[in-house]
Protein backbone atom coordinates (compact mmCIF):
# COMPACT_ATOMS: atom_id res chain seq x y z
CA UNK A 1 0.00 0.00 0.00
CA UNK A 2 1.54 3.34 -1.03
CA UNK A 3 1.87 5.67 2.55
CA UNK A 4 -0.33 8.69 0.87
CA UNK A 5 -3.14 6.46 -0.01
CA UNK A 6 -3.98 5.98 3.69
CA UNK A 7 -3.51 9.97 4.46
CA UNK A 8 -5.56 11.13 1.85
CA UNK A 9 -9.25 8.18 2.60
CA UNK A 10 -10.70 7.12 5.55
CA UNK A 11 -9.50 3.77 6.42
CA UNK A 12 -8.47 2.91 2.59
CA UNK A 13 -11.94 4.36 0.73
CA UNK A 14 -13.58 7.41 0.00
CA UNK A 15 -16.79 7.97 0.31
CA UNK A 16 -19.14 9.35 -2.09
CA UNK A 17 -21.59 12.33 -0.91
CA UNK A 18 -23.64 14.51 -2.93
CA UNK A 19 -21.91 13.19 -5.89
CA UNK A 20 -18.28 14.10 -4.50
CA UNK A 21 -15.54 12.02 -2.98
CA UNK A 22 -15.03 12.41 1.06
CA UNK A 23 -12.62 11.61 3.34
CA UNK A 24 -11.36 12.65 6.39
CA UNK A 25 -8.84 14.61 5.52
CA UNK A 26 -11.50 16.41 3.81
CA UNK A 27 -13.75 16.77 6.57
CA UNK A 28 -10.64 18.20 8.31
CA UNK A 29 -10.28 20.92 5.75
CA UNK A 30 -14.29 21.57 5.71
CA UNK A 31 -13.92 22.31 9.57
CA UNK A 32 -10.80 24.67 8.94
CA UNK A 33 -12.33 26.34 6.77
CA UNK A 34 -15.67 26.59 8.41
CA UNK A 35 -14.02 28.33 11.37
CA UNK A 36 -11.70 30.57 9.29
CA UNK A 37 -15.16 31.93 7.15
CA UNK A 38 -16.99 32.44 10.25
CA UNK A 39 -14.31 35.25 11.60
CA UNK A 40 -16.24 36.80 8.74
CA UNK A 41 -19.97 36.00 9.48
CA UNK A 42 -19.12 37.21 13.19
CA UNK A 43 -17.33 40.32 11.92
CA UNK A 44 -20.22 41.17 9.97
CA UNK A 45 -22.71 40.64 12.35
CA UNK A 46 -20.82 42.85 14.92
CA UNK A 47 -20.75 45.64 12.43
CA UNK A 48 -24.65 45.77 11.67
CA UNK A 49 -25.19 45.65 15.36
CA UNK A 50 -22.88 48.66 15.83
CA UNK A 51 -23.97 50.06 12.58
CA UNK A 52 -20.30 50.72 11.44
CA UNK A 53 -17.49 48.46 10.46
CA UNK A 54 -15.71 46.91 13.12
CA UNK A 55 -13.64 44.50 14.35
CA UNK A 56 -14.77 42.20 16.97
CA UNK A 57 -11.45 40.47 18.99
CA UNK A 58 -13.41 37.19 18.37
CA UNK A 59 -12.45 37.69 14.74
CA UNK A 60 -8.71 37.06 15.74
CA UNK A 61 -9.54 33.74 17.58
CA UNK A 62 -11.59 32.50 14.78
CA UNK A 63 -8.64 33.50 12.52
CA UNK A 64 -5.78 31.63 15.01
CA UNK A 65 -8.47 28.37 14.93
CA UNK A 66 -9.56 28.26 11.37
CA UNK A 67 -5.74 28.91 10.18
CA UNK A 68 -4.08 25.92 12.55
CA UNK A 69 -6.65 23.47 11.34
CA UNK A 70 -6.22 24.55 8.04
CA UNK A 71 -2.51 24.03 8.12
CA UNK A 72 -2.81 20.60 9.64
CA UNK A 73 -5.21 19.79 6.95
CA UNK A 74 -2.01 20.81 4.58
CA UNK A 75 0.26 19.38 6.68
CA UNK A 76 -1.47 15.66 5.95
CA UNK A 77 -1.99 16.43 2.39
CA UNK A 78 1.92 17.05 2.35
CA UNK A 79 1.62 20.25 0.30
CA UNK A 80 4.12 23.28 1.03
CA UNK A 81 2.27 25.80 -0.93
CA UNK A 82 -1.28 25.40 1.70
CA UNK A 83 1.61 25.05 4.78
CA UNK A 84 3.07 28.47 3.49
CA UNK A 85 -0.20 29.87 2.91
CA UNK A 86 -1.91 29.38 6.36
CA UNK A 87 0.92 29.04 9.36
CA UNK A 88 2.64 32.52 8.87
CA UNK A 89 -0.63 34.55 9.61
CA UNK A 90 -1.64 32.77 12.67
CA UNK A 91 1.70 34.90 13.50
CA UNK A 92 0.08 37.73 12.57
CA UNK A 93 -3.35 36.48 14.23
CA UNK A 94 -1.31 36.40 17.54
CA UNK A 95 0.00 39.73 17.43
CA UNK A 96 -2.91 41.51 16.53
CA UNK A 97 -4.08 40.05 19.93
CA UNK A 98 -0.99 41.21 21.75
CA UNK A 99 -1.39 44.51 20.40
CA UNK A 100 -5.42 44.57 21.51
CA UNK A 101 -4.09 43.26 24.96
CA UNK A 102 -1.36 45.94 25.17
CA UNK A 103 -4.14 49.09 24.12
CA UNK A 104 -6.84 47.76 26.91
CA UNK A 105 -4.03 47.76 29.42
CA UNK A 106 -3.14 51.22 28.36
CA UNK A 107 -6.76 52.48 28.31
CA UNK A 108 -6.83 50.80 31.93
CA UNK A 109 -4.11 52.48 33.26
CA UNK A 110 -5.80 55.93 31.80
CA UNK A 111 -8.52 55.25 33.32
CA UNK A 112 -7.27 54.36 36.80
CA UNK A 113 -5.19 57.33 36.86
CA UNK A 114 -8.04 59.54 35.71
CA UNK A 115 -9.86 58.64 38.44
CA UNK A 116 -6.76 59.11 40.53
CA UNK A 117 -6.71 62.10 39.42
CA UNK A 118 -3.29 62.15 37.62
CA UNK A 119 -2.68 62.91 34.12
CA UNK A 120 -3.00 60.30 31.96
CA UNK A 121 0.65 59.18 30.19
CA UNK A 122 1.76 60.20 27.48
CA UNK A 123 1.83 57.02 25.54
CA UNK A 124 -1.83 56.55 26.18
CA UNK A 125 -2.91 59.89 24.80
CA UNK A 126 -0.52 59.34 21.30
CA UNK A 127 -2.48 56.03 20.77
CA UNK A 128 -5.54 57.47 20.90
CA UNK A 129 -6.93 55.36 24.40
CA UNK A 130 -7.59 58.67 26.92
CA UNK A 131 -9.00 61.72 26.03
CA UNK A 132 -6.43 64.47 24.87
CA UNK A 133 -5.88 66.60 28.11
CA UNK A 134 -4.92 70.47 27.17
CA UNK A 135 -1.43 70.84 28.12
CA UNK A 136 -0.33 73.99 29.76
CA UNK A 137 2.86 73.81 27.45
CA UNK A 138 0.34 74.31 24.47
CA UNK A 139 -0.61 77.83 25.83
CA UNK A 140 2.75 79.10 26.34
CA UNK A 141 4.47 80.88 23.67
Amino acid sequence: MHDSAFAVTWYGQEHRFFGLDWSWLDLLGLVGQLLFSFRFINQWLESEKRGASYIPESFWYWSIAGSLVLTLYWIFKRSPVGILANLPNTLIYFRNLQLIKKQKQAKAAALSGREAGEKPPDHALERGTAPAATSEKADSP
